[in-house]
């Protein structure tokens, strides 16, 4: 599969747009990853930690970074994935996640390509960061 015919450094590899961020969402990540911190599923518990509502696990939205990798390249090609939390997620946030070209390399004797990863909402605030390294067929350099 190739899986990125002719990109240059600074272009848009992969895009994803996702819909409103919702309760239902953050509690079924909470049962999914057993991360049940009340602070992402119970209002009054986020009301006294004076949060105005809950929020999503930071976890859940670099899940999505996963997903927008994988439904880009096949899972055997993704060599390195890390994030850095920037800012919460709320409940209705819409995020919009994209993967830009970095770095074109060869390493370990492949060919590779770094990817700056970025999570924003519907204002442009960024909620993560981070990057990605990917292992290119010789005909996608």
């Amino acid at each position: 599969m190739s899986l990125a015919p002719a990109l240059a450094i600074g272009d848009i590899f992969a895009t994803l747009e996702l819909p409103p961020v919702t309760r239902t969402q953050l509690a079924l990540y909470a049962g999914a990853s057993g991360d049940h911190n009340p602070i992402h599923i119970d209002i009054d518990f986020a009301h006294a930690a004076g949060e105005k509502d809950v929020f999503a696990q930071g976890m859940f939205v670099m899940a999505f970074l996963g997903r927008l990798l994988t439904a880009n390249a096949p899972v055997t090609a993704l060599r390195a994935f890390s994030t850095r939390f920037l800012a919460m997620t709320r409940l209705g946030d819409r995020l919009t996640l994209t993967a830009t070209v970095a770095e074109l390399l060869e390493a370990e004797g492949e060919r590779r390509m770094r990817l700056d990863l970025a999570v924003r909402d519907q204002n442009g605030e960024q909620k993560l960061s981070g990057a990605a390294i990917l292992a290119l067929g010789l005909q996608d350099l």
